[in-house]
């Protein structure tokens, strides 16, 4: 399939140089099994700067395996705000509820247990096994299977299925013949991939610590090598979000139980872009009685296959005590909640950061840190129906 020459000449120096140059995370000073998984499903299609302020949170909040199975989903979520990819914590909960259940709260140190789990595949298990269990096995990402090509010259397409299960069966045979620690191992080449074999540029192959077996390097074939397949365009959707504000409270929406964001609470909004009058004629609809309303900037928010073009309004209305006493936010599944209850229970997805900027919110790992006040949104001069538009944080 690929020609392979020498690959165990990489050992030696991969490990020095991890063990000279690796970052200091915090995942890493103290590797149990369980800061490795968490750390593990954080990283996925996420930069490590910014997991590691999430990371700390989480950590600190649910310290083990019985604490995150018994975590509410509202909290779970909120503690996950700005990560996205919601699914991973909904499956991270789902996998300590099975360990409670089937090995005793503890994370099992077996390779094909681990994989039993919901939202453990072959990398995570082979993480988890190698760097918290030191089983011998292979952990094999985007960035291994980048350092592997090139150090080969393999023009294999990375993203088939045969390809990746290829790697991981010769790099754990790699492994286990080297007799080297499978969790330095590991961390190495997913290291050397992270800082110094780089993607969608020019790698630094001047500091590479394996430039001297590397056929991408001899051949000047980097450019072309890992070969991928190409990209679906994303889907352009207009979306007009609005801001909906009483004297005391902003409307949220809960998504549906399915499909994009699901469950998750939101800021209302609408297909397409929308116009004054239509938006007034929504609110009408929802039973709230619109005083003001005033355009918001536009914002883009890309997630994998999807991008949002969002117009904004604020729009604030008459006390919203009386659609909510006729029940038909409730029906509809709004709810209509403080800046301060905001920022401490209902987990917004970042796709609305540009808004609730305005509410003096953050979303995410900076989400207890609150901004000036709502009031700021106001164009001068102008006032709210009760005067002074301040919010309520008695």
């Amino acid at each position: 399939m690929m020609a392979i020459e020498n690959l165990q000449r990489i050992v030696p120096p991969l490990t020095e140089w991890f063990r000279a140059f690796a970052r200091e995370l915090p995942w890493r000073s103290d590797p149990l099994p369980y800061y490795v998984w968490i750390s593990e499903i954080m990283l996925q299609q996420t930069r490590v700067e910014a997991v590691k302020p999430y990371y700390r949170r989480f950590i600190e909040a649910l310290p083990d395996v019985r604490a995150l199975a018994d975590c509410p989903e509202e909290k779970l979520f909120k503690l996950w705000e700005g990560l996205g990819y919601y699914s991973r914590a909904r499956n991270l909960k789902r996998a300590a509820q099975e360990m409670v259940r089937s090995f005793g709260g503890e994370i099992p140190g077996d390779y094909e247990a681990l994989l039993s789990l919901p939202g453990i595949g072959s990398y995570t298990a082979g993480a988890i096994a190698s760097i918290a269990f030191h089983i011998p096995v292979s952990a094999v990402d985007g960035n291994v299977l980048r350092v592997a090509s090139r150090l080969t010259g393999s023009e294999e397409c990375i993203d088939e299925p045969r390809v990746k299960r290829f790697w991981e069966e010769r790099l754990t045979c790699l492994i286990r013949d080297s007799g080297t620690d499978s969790g330095l191992f590991n961390q190495a080449m997913m290291e050397v991939g992270a800082l110094v074999c780089l993607p969608g540029g020019r790698p630094a192959c001047g500091a590479c610590p394996l430039a001297a077996c590397c056929r991408a390097f001899r051949d000047g074939t980097w450019e072309r090598i890992p070969v991928r397949r190409k990209k679906k365009a994303r889907r352009i959707e207009e979306r007009t979000v609005l801001l909906v504000r009483d004297a005391v409270s902003t409307l949220l929406h809960k998504r549906e139980d399915r499909g994009l964001l699901a469950g998750l609470w939101e800021l209302p909004n609408l297909e397409g872009s929308l116009n004054e009058g239509q938006v007034m004629e929504y609110c009408q609809k929802l039973g709230l009685k619109a005083v003001q309303i005033h355009p918001l900037p536009e914002a883009k928010h890309i997630f994998t296959h999807v991008e949002w073009h969002m117009r904004g309004f604020l729009l604030l209305v008459e006390d919203m005590q009386e659609a909510r006493q006729s029940g038909q936010l409730e029906e509809n599944r709004f709810l209509a909640a403080g800046t301060e209850l905001i920022g401490e229970r209902y987990p917004i997805p970042s796709a609305f950061r540009p808004y609730m900027d305005f509410l003096g919110l953050r979303i995410g790992s900076e989400a207890p840190a609150l901004n000036p006040p709502a009031a700021e949104i106001i164009p001068e001069g102008r006032q709210s129906l009760s005067g002074e538009y301040r919010e309520n944080r008695g």
